[in-house]
């Protein structure tokens, strides 16, 4: 257990259960309406994963913020906003077209801490995957939970992006409807994503919030394209929220043995980075 959970908590840790979902040829074809031009090489996009096997709740187990509410999938924790920070994937096999998957979830800590707009909480997650029992992927996944803003708080400032010398990049402008339709395709209710109302006046965001996973596969997916297959790891975390209409750049430059990766608005600000091992 780590350090700060709550005694009510404890027995959350050690939690697990399991789902299946089949990698559909319809899947497959929804992430590819969604991401065109966003996506490398191979049968399956990478992080096609991220829309199996979701949390499901019907409309009476729903959070405020349309996420299943505490206490179902994760603890009941005093910190009501709910943000995916990063994660760590090592990427055994790729998924094929057609696989039955098995994802195996396990909480596997909760800590508190004080950051600099107030307290937050943390919740680690495992996720296995497997095929028949043939190992595909394991993942990390990083969640944090805050306070509501204080009326009138100022919004934290990005961290500028240090000069790369001739990156290899995308370019992409998120917009309403890629935001609906990537949570159409991960079963994702988070109201930041399609609830302006919601998103500026309960949350305190300046407008829709793009999604730290799709940031994620932008930026596996351009590691896919420059390896020419699935990297043997890829870790990534967020910096700062990225606001829907802002124009990115999913930027890659080999570092040191590795492949640095990042999403940076045109002014220079970042959103997310990632390092990925070949």
């Amino acid at each position: 257990m780590g350090q700060g959970a709550a005694p009510d908590h404890r027995d959350w840790i050690g939690r697990s259960w399991t789902r299946s979902d089949q990698v559909s040829d319809r899947l497959i074809a929804e992430c590819r309406a969604t991401l065109p031009g966003l996506l490398g090489p191979g049968a399956v996009p990478p992080g096609l994963h991220w829309a199996l096997a979701p949390d499901l709740a019907g409309p009476e187990a729903l959070g405020r913020d349309g996420h299943p509410r505490q206490g179902l999938f994760v603890p009941e924790l005093p910190l009501p906003r709910r943000m995916w920070a990063g994660g760590d994937l090592v990427l055994h096999r790729p998924l094929d077209p057609g696989d039955i998957v098995d994802r195996q979830t396990t909480v596997t800590d909760i800590a508190f801490k004080q950051g600099s707009t107030g307290p937050l909480g943390f919740v680690t997650l495992r996720h296995v995957l497997t095929v028949a029992g043939d190992l595909r992927l394991e993942e990390r996944q990083d969640l944090v939970y805050r306070g509501d803003p204080e009326p009138g708080a100022p919004a934290p400032q990005p961290p500028p992006a240090e000069p790369w010398v001739s990156p290899r990049s995308w370019a992409v402008t998120p917009d309403p409807v890629l935001l609906f339709r990537y949570s159409a395709l991960t079963f994702n209710g988070h109201r930041i994503h399609y609830d302006h109302p919601y998103a500026t006046g309960v949350e305190g965001y300046a407008g829709l919030v793009v999604h730290g996973p799709m940031q994620a596969a932008w930026m596996l997916n351009l590691a896919t394209e420059i390896l020419g297959r699935l990297p043997a790891r890829f870790r990534y975390r967020g910096l700062s929220p990225l606001i829907c209409g802002i124009p990115v750049r999913i930027e890659a430059q080999e570092q040191a043995g590795e492949i640095a990766l990042r999403v940076r608005t045109e002014d220079g600000s970042l959103t997310t980075q990632a390092s990925a091992t070949p």
